[in-house]
Formats: C-alpha cells, sequence, structure tokens
C-alpha cells in the first residue's frame, strides 16, 4: 500500500460501495480515498440525461453520501468539465490516482479514452474496471469475427463464461478520507430536481439507493423469482423485481444479482422455469450493451437504415397526434394506462411498454425516436442501451427485432395480459366502472357515458397502413448496416 498518497476514485453509474471494483482496487494499494462525483450532463450529449433520472440521481448521491459517511468517508462533489475537475483537483489534493468503473455509452467511451491518456501522460495511475456488466463487449464476436445480432446467439456464447460462484467485493468498513470538503459543491447546487414539481408521486413508488437495492434483492428473492416466468408478463401484479433504475445507477452490481439468485436457487428450491427466465432478462440487458458497445450509431439512427427511407410517416404534421399518446389520451385503454403510470410514477411494465411503443412506431407511423426521448426524459430507469434496443425491437428496424409485421393488437394484449382489467382501472380511474368490452378496445360512446377519449385513431386501417410501409421496406435495395 502507497502511504500517504491519495487516490481519486470517481464515481460515475457506480452509486455503491459493496461490489465496486474501483473502490476495491484504490483501497487496496492507496492509503487515502478521495470519492468524487462529476456532474457533467454535457459530456453525455446528444443524450444528456432526463428529468426522471436527475430525480433519481440526486437521491442516489444523497444515499451514497450517508453510506460513505458511516464507514468515516464522504463525497465530493463537482460540477463542470471531467478532465478540467480531475486535473484541479489532482492539483489542489496532490493525488497520484485515478481509478473509475467503465461506462459504454459510445460519448462517454470517448471521453473516458482521452482522460486516461491525458493523467497517464501527467504521470498519473489511471486505471478502470468492470463494475457494471457480467461481461463486457468488447471480445463476444461469432465465428466469422463479427458482432452477434441475435439474442439467443449472443447469450449462449456469453453465459456460458459468468462465473456464478464468483467472489462479491464485501463494502468496506472504514474509508480514510482526506477533507478537502471546501471544494465541494452542495447536492442541492447541482440542480438536478427537476423545474417542474410533477415527481411527487415517485416517492410513493421508489427508494433510490443502495440500501433500498438491496431491500429488492430480498424481496426478489423471497416473493418474485418463484413464478417469474408466467408473473412478470402480467402488468397487474409485483411480478417483476423493479431492480432496473438500482442496475442502472450502479446501487447494486448485475454480477451481485446473478451470483445472488444462482446461488439461492438451489436452497429455496425455485422452478428452473422461472430462473432461467429472470437470468434471461440480465442477459437481455447485457445484450443492449453490447449492440450499444459494437453499433454505436444505434443511439440516434435506425440499424436498417431501409426503415429511414419508408419506414415512417410525415410526424412533422401530427404534433397533436404525438401529444395525446405521450398524455395517455389516444382512447386506447391498455395504451393509455402505460402511459398514465410512466407519468404518475416514473416506470412502465415491460408489457407494456412494447405496446405502446407499437401503437406510436406502427399504428401512429412515428420515428421510433420519439418514443425514445420521451421515455427517456420520463423514465427513473432510463438507460440508453436499454432504451434504443427496446425501441428499434418494438419498431422492427433494429437486430434481433419482432418482425415488422407484427403489430401488436392492444385488444389481444389486454386480454392475454389484463383479462379482468386490474391494471387498465389502477390508471384509468374513470373506467373503473366499464364492462370488459370498453377496457379491451376503447369506444367511441365511453368518451360521454365514462369522460373518456374516443380512439384517435383507426386501429385496423391503421394496421393495414402499417403493412404496405412495411411492403416499401423489404422491397427497397438498401441493406441492414453491419
Amino acid at each position: 500500500m502507497k502511504q500517504d498518497e491519495i487516490a481519486i476514485v470517481w464515481f460515475r453509474n457506480d452509486l455503491r460501495i459493496a461490489d465496486n471494483p474501483a473502490l476495491s482496487a484504490a483501497l487496496h494499494q492507496y492509503q487515502k480515498i478521495l470519492p468524487v462525483y462529476i456532474q457533467a450532463p454535457d459530456e453525455h450529449a446528444p443524450w444528456e440525461p432526463g428529468a426522471a433520472s436527475n430525480w433519481w440521481l440526486h437521491h442516489s448521491l444523497d444515499s451514497l453520501n450517508q453510506s460513505l459517511n458511516s464507514i468515516g468517508s464522504y463525497l465530493l462533489l463537482q460540477n463542470g468539465d471531467s478532465l478540467a475537475t480531475l486535473q484541479a483537483l489532482i492539483n489542489k489534493t496532490g493525488a497520484k490516482a485515478v481509478f473509475w468503473n467503465r461506462m459504454y455509452e459510445p460519448a462517454l467511451i470517448n471521453r473516458d479514452r482521452n482522460i486516461k491518456k491525458l493523467l497517464k501522460v501527467a504521470g498519473i495511475d489511471c486505471r478502470s474496471f468492470n463494475g457494471h456488466l457480467l461481461s463486457e463487449p468488447q471480445g463476444i464476436l461469432n465465428k466469422a469475427g463479427s458482432a452477434f445480432k441475435v439474442f439467443s446467439a449472443y447469450w449462449k456464447n456469453t453465459s456460458r463464461e459468468i462465473n456464478p460462484t464468483e467472489e462479491i467485493i464485501p463494502a468496506p468498513t472504514a474509508i480514510n478520507s482526506p477533507r478537502f470538503a471546501d471544494l465541494s459543491t452542495s447536492l442541492k447546487q447541482l440542480n438536478l430536481l427537476p423545474d417542474k414539481n410533477w415527481y411527487q408521486d415517485f416517492y410513493d413508488h421508489w427508494e433510490p439507493g443502495e440500501p433500498a437495492a438491496r431491500k429488492k434483492i430480498i424481496n426478489l428473492i423471497e416473493q418474485t423469482l418463484s413464478g417469474y416466468k408466467i408473473n412478470h408478463d402480467i402488468p397487474s401484479t409485483s411480478g417483476t423485481s423493479r431492480l432496473s433504475p438500482h442496475l442502472h445507477f450502479g446501487e447494486i452490481s448485475a454480477r451481485e444479482v446473478f451470483s445472488v439468485c444462482q446461488q439461492s436457487a438451489p436452497i429455496l428450491k425455485f422452478p428452473i422455469a422461472d430462473m432461467e427466465k429472470f437470468i434471461s432478462e440480465l442477459g437481455w440487458r447485457e445484450f443492449g450493451y453490447y449492440l450499444m458497445y459494437h453499433f454505436p450509431d444505434s443511439t440516434t439512427q435506425s440499424l436498417n437504415q431501409r426503415f429511414d427511407l419508408y419506414g415512417w410517416l410525415d410526424d412533422s404534421k401530427q404534433t397533436e397526434l404525438l401529444e395525446q399518446w405521450q398524455q395517455g389520451k389516444t382512447g386506447i385503454p391498455i395504451v393509455d394506462a402505460g402511459m398514465r403510470e410512466l407519468w404518475q410514477t416514473g416506470w412502465m411494465h415491460n408489457r407494456v411498454r412494447m405496446i405502446t411503443a407499437s401503437i406510436l412506431t406502427k399504428n401512429m407511423g412515428f420515428h421510433w425516436i420519439h418514443g425514445a426521448r420521451w421515455f427517456w426524459d420520463t423514465l427513473v430507469d432510463a438507460d440508453l442501451a436499454a432504451n434504443t434496443m427496446g425501441w428499434q425491437w418494438t419498431a422492427g428496424c433494429g437486430v434481433d427485432a419482432a418482425p415488422y409485421f407484427r403489430i401488436f393488437s392492444p385488444a389481444r394484449q389486454t386480454e392475454r395480459f389484463d383479462p379482468d382489467g386490474n391494471y387498465i382501472k389502477r390508471w384509468l380511474p374513470e373506467l373503473q366502472h366499464a364492462d370488459k368490452h370498453v377496457l379491451t378496445l376503447g369506444l367511441p360512446e365511453a368518451t360521454t357515458k365514462f369522460d373518456y377519449p374516443a380512439p384517435v385513431i383507426d386501429l385496423a386501417v391503421s394496421r393495414q397502413a402499417a403493412l404496405l410501409r412495411w411492403d416499401s421496406i423489404k422491397n427497397s435495395n438498401h441493406a441492414l448496416t453491419d
């Protein structure tokens, strides 16, 4: 251990003290640790964090600071350019090292690569670690040396390399941090809480921070995992883990979630099908990061470029229709329930995300980027990899995508996954006394009887229009982007 030398641990999307490889490595090699968080939203362009994400980040940073305080440390907050901030802190504190866990957004990969290069030239011990994924995307290729484009093949090759018994790094019991609190800005000065106070209901549904993430793990093991294969698709039940925002902000590691589930299974005797389904959901999270790494342009462009020529309508003339979708006023109950759940809670059930996305991109004909931007601003678990993959998958223009001609039927989806209307009635209280026919289809007469809007589109007609666009796409000469 290097006596009396300071290492900066740069926290980013790893807001935890347990199973944090960068923090652990610094503690093993340096006597003094300075935990730092830098707020630099411009460096995420064109995907600066949205309002709901910033609400979560505010409280997650507060929670991390409390955890650090409990073991003799603190979180030094900064606001500004990351490289300039790190260089200034090194000059003011005499730090000899900067450690961090890697991020995978295209803009941030380039930023971090440049920072590491310049700090090393300046003689700083600069190292990065994998603290976010089960398996990093760089070396996972098919036999032809190319990136996988189908989830099943990707996960088959990736999952067998993951060690379920790998030791999880315990949280440190003490951190010796030099006192530079006068250099820190306040959490309030980061201006993370949105100006519009629409987020008050979030507090009824979420508790950000590492301790809350651990509660979610316990709940997953004791209640949610048994029956997961069926229940995770039913939006009216508590059948999902709801770990996504905790994983996104790194309040718990994917590695720990994977390990805890695998080690608990033989003890609690979960059905194999439930365990495999949950682990595959972790696999889809990994696949999203894999695709973003190998296809960085996919965060703003359709992977199948033919769609940008033939796949979308002229949405510049449909502002009102987009707003009706955003506000949950389409007159299609399952869609409106999902959009209102999103607005009130900062989250939407994954099954309903697919339905709402299909309506927007296929029936309404909007480019998927409009939906991705709305979700990005309103989801507490807004994750660039998952958001991009999910929207392109449903729109039909991504790799391993749902076939474009698969257009989700709201009526059929409601019959299968909300047959009693419990989910719809929860988020559309005006339909509490509506019959099954109205809950399934939405009807013009609902306007007067239930003070609920008539459907803004004809689902049958818009479906046929989408299929005609698909004919243009599949007959075009533009190939899928490699």
